[in-house]
């Protein structure tokens, strides 16, 4: 290759330039430069076969700029040059390509036609793809456009197909091209696009091949990839169901063999409620439900039982134990509970090993939320649901999740380190995890165990007893849960702890609200009372322990809609 000048008259353009065949002059952004300046950058050219006339490579729109600047008087007869040697059609149109595959206004069809030409020069896909540094599977993409008949690739670069429908038409036989394009033009019927023209290309709706619980090497139809994304399909819907009916009856053989009472594989396409249903573990005559889409994939619910029968087994539970009235209605009860759990995760941050024992224990014996699921923290109190958020407990432990997601290079906006991966996800975080110190290791597996702790289990109680939070440090006394404490008798008891003996008795008559307000008031430091610092309730120690001796006052008083006890009637002279 060598150096020249030539005059403009002896340049032509070259049918191997990219952007020959285009009659769009998109060059008015360039004539201001070359007008001041001239060309500065050398043309690629070659030797035409005719004498002293060369075609140009690369650098078309700098020799239309030039041309429009001498033919405007601007006094540009020749231009700088780089000549090719004569016949190397393969490299004159890599040449091409290169220049203009960095513009983004080279679209698919003019890229296929162009690599179609150096594979006519005995290019492969993967030399095109070293030459321009794509992946080969981009190179792949452009290439599949060849399976779709010139009337579809002339309606793309006209703009009256949309890049999603054209590239679904590339897993399209000839057949259904040709069909698709004779809906296209008629009067009366609507060609398909979109989603909808995959459903229509596999008479139905399109399955994916990730779907399938059965080995693939026993599908013997065509399986068609989708070189647009990762997915690939089953030609033959009939046969899919065929072999996938037959491994979901292996599953739920499995899952009985396995211990579950029952495995119930619900109707196809039939969504499993589980605002219908209990939690019941495997020992507790727990079921297997199986949902089947129309998509092929199956989602299996494990340790549910329909809520009327749970019910049946709870009340037959309860019969056979000695009756005992709870000091706590099930709102308390729930605020409560919330309330442990935050104490204790927050302090399995300090003491990963511990955590670490824990979520072994969880894999050897399992639990109703070693899926791996997350506690949710779902209450259908809005006031305890502000008191959650609001807690200190929660605050520091959220942080620190964060910082793990960080580590593991994980989305921000999820909302546990616990959940379902792919094999994808799972072998960049084992690889993040090799990499990190023993310390910062612990800390996530502290953060998971959190996670997975399931508030109102035992393991909060074991927990807690070895951790021993401070929940007076900890815990925040707040509206939700004075407003939750409902027995006269507990919050005369809370008021002897908070105010002491003496407030206590002189209130001894009050009303449950008036006692409420007291409390507010001593724990608050508000209407003249000094605000008390550091209390929590005994409900909120490790190891729990109760305020009532025996039955409340209050056990035959009416209840609310809610399952509250009503206040009984108020002592205005009582405060």
């Amino acid at each position: 290759m060598k150096l020249s000048y030539i005059e403009l008259a002896k340049l032509i353009i070259s049918p191997s330039n990219m952007r020959a065949k285009h009659k769009r002059r998109d060059i008015q952004d360039l004539i201001p430069s070359v007008r001041a300046r001239g060309v500065l950058v050398p043309i690629l050219v070659r030797p035409n076969g005719e004498p002293g006339v060369f075609e140009i490579v690369a650098g078309r729109r700098r020799f239309m700029a030039a041309k429009a600047v001498a033919d405007d008087g601007g006094g540009i007869t020749e231009l700088p040059c780089a000549i090719m040697e004569a016949g190397d059609d393969a490299g004159a149109l890599e040449a091409s390509l290169i220049e203009n595959v960095a513009r983004l206004d080279a679209d698919e069809v003019t890229q296929w036609e162009t690599f179609v030409r150096l594979i006519r020069e005995g290019k492969t896909a993967e030399d095109i793809a070293a030459t321009f540094g794509l992946p080969q599977r981009m190179v792949e993409r452009v290439l599949a456009l060849g399976n779709l008949v010139p009337r579809i690739r002339a309606l793309y670069r006209a703009g009256q197909i949309d890049v999603t429908t054209v590239r679904h038409l590339t897993m399209a036989s000839t057949a259904q091209q040709r069909e698709w394009l004779t809906l296209v033009d008629s009067e009366d019927r609507r060609a398909p696009t979109g989603r909808l023209l995959k459903e229509w290309l596999f008479g139905g709706t399109a399955i994916r091949t990730s779907t399938a619980l059965f080995d693939l090497e026993d599908y013997t139809a065509p399986i068609i990839s989708d070189l647009f994304s990762d997915d690939s399909y089953f030609s033959d819907g009939a046969l899919f169901w065929q072999l996938q009916n037959k491994a979901i009856d292996a599953k739920r053989e499995a899952y009985r063999e396995d211990g579950w009472s029952d495995v119930i594989v619900l109707e196809l396409g039939e969504q499993f409620r589980s605002w219908e249903h209990d939690r019941r573990p495997r020992d507790k005559k727990g079921r297997v439900y199986l949902a089947v889409s129309s998509q092929g994939v199956v989602e299996a619910h494990e340790g549910y039982l329909p809520r009327k029968e749970s019910l049946r087994l709870d009340r037959e539970i309860e019969s056979e134990a000695p009756k005992q009235r709870t000091e706590l209605t099930a709102p308390l009860r729930r605020y409560v509970e919330l309330h442990r759990h935050l104490m204790v995760r927050h302090l399995l941050l300090s003491r990963p090993m511990l955590a670490l024992r824990f979520i072994l224990a969880h894999a050897i014996t399992s639990s109703s939320l070693w899926s791996i699921g997350c506690e949710n923290q779902q209450t259908d109190k809005p006031d305890t649901e502000t008191s959650i958020t609001n807690s200190p407990a929660q605050a520091t432990f959220l942080e620190r999740r964060i910082w793990a997601y960080e580590m593991l290079g994980l989305d921000l906006g999820r909302r546990s380190l616990t959940g379902v991966y792919d094999a994808a996800n799972f072998s960049e975080i084992a690889k993040r995890l090799v990499d990190l110190p023993d310390n910062d290791v612990l800390e996530i597996g502290a953060i998971v165990m959190g996670d997975s702790l399931q508030s109102g289990s035992g393991a909060v109680d074991a927990l807690g007893e070895l951790v021993t939070p401070d929940a007076g440090e900890m815990w925040l006394a707040d509206e939700a849960f004075l407003a939750l404490v409902r027995d006269r008798k507990v919050l005369l008891a809370l008021l002897e702890e908070v105010a002491g003996t003496d407030v206590a008795h002189a209130n001894g008559d009050a009303s449950a609200k008036i006692l409420r307000t007291i409390l507010h008031d001593c724990l608050q430091g508000t209407n003249g009372r000094t605000q008390v610092l550091g209390w929590a309730p005994r409900w909120l120690r490790f190891p729990a322990t109760s305020y009532l001796a025996g039955p409340s006052a209050d056990e035959d008083a009416e209840r609310n809609e809610d399952g509250d006890l009503v206040d009984l009637p108020e002592n205005a002279d009582t405060a």
